[in-house]
């Protein structure tokens, strides 16, 4: 089985459709969140979304632009997308995100694996480093945990008491590219395929990842996008600037 895993789109249309285009073939599909927020189309990307997958889980963005989480603990930019994008979306898109579940959720037929947002423990916690990492890994439950929120493609690994941190390399910065990754059926996961929509790593592309459930491999993916048209999209929304500015510098 072939899953597609996709992370943090926030709105972007223009990367969501490379990034389908990019993938190759694959049996299904799981969005880990942050479909919408920052991003000028929030209704397209949800409906395209639900067009091309059904297995999903709740971001903090989601729930902000829903109306489920306070906004308090976002910066004003953020802040100010999410109350756009709520005045945004259709009732029906509305009412969808609402109904997103909290992860982490599994498929059937991999038992093995499960797909959160933030992390296993607390579904809006960032794991950026191997500290952030060493307790989620450390706790009994699935061997293969995805999981996006800190836009940042790569894994890291423990077994017994050593940790590892990954990150996938490249080697053009305007291409599409690979970079495959083989895991170890006694070794522990935590796996984040990027963002797809506004990458935080200094590469502009979106990031995503395929899983090979038979071959127990996972390949990290960058496709280049219009960026341009994803810049003019947040222009002409009155967006604030630095949302279209910074998707060219991926930070």
């Amino acid at each position: 089985m072939r899953i597609l895993v996709l992370s943090d789109i926030h709105g972007n249309l223009d990367a969501l459709e490379a990034t389908l285009a990019a993938a190759g073939s694959y049996d299904a599909v799981v969005n880990l969140g942050d479909i919408v927020g920052y991003g000028a189309s929030p209704n397209e990307v949800i409906e395209r979304s639900r067009e091309v997958g059904k297995y999903f889980v709740r971001g903090n963005h989601d729930k902000a632009s829903s109306g489920l989480m306070d906004l308090k603990d976002f910066n004003p930019i953020a802040g100010l997308a999410a109350l756009w994008t709520r005045d945004q979306l259709t009732p029906e898109n509305l009412s969808w995100l609402r109904s997103l579940p909290q992860g982490p959720i599994q498929i059937p037929d991999v038992p093995e694996v499960q797909f959160v947002h933030g992390s296993p423990i607390d579904e809006d916690e960032y794991v950026v480093t191997l500290r952030d990492a060493i307790g989620p890994l450390s706790a009994r439950g699935v061997l293969v945990t995805f999981f996006g929120h800190t836009h940042l493609q790569g894994a890291f690994s423990f077994k017994t008491a050593a940790g590892d941190a990954y990150r996938p390399s490249y080697k053009t910065v305007g291409q599409s590219e690979s970079s495959q990754f083989a895991l170890k059926r006694d070794v522990r996961y935590l796996i984040n395929p990027g963002s797809v929509g506004q990458p935080r790593d200094g590469d502009w592309r979106a990031a995503f990842a395929v899983f090979d459930t038979e071959n127990w491999m996972v390949t990290f993916q960058r496709a280049p996008y219009n960026l341009k048209n994803a810049q003019e999209r947040i222009f002409a929304a009155n967006l604030p600037q630095r949302l279209a500015t910074r998707l060219a510098a991926g930070r």
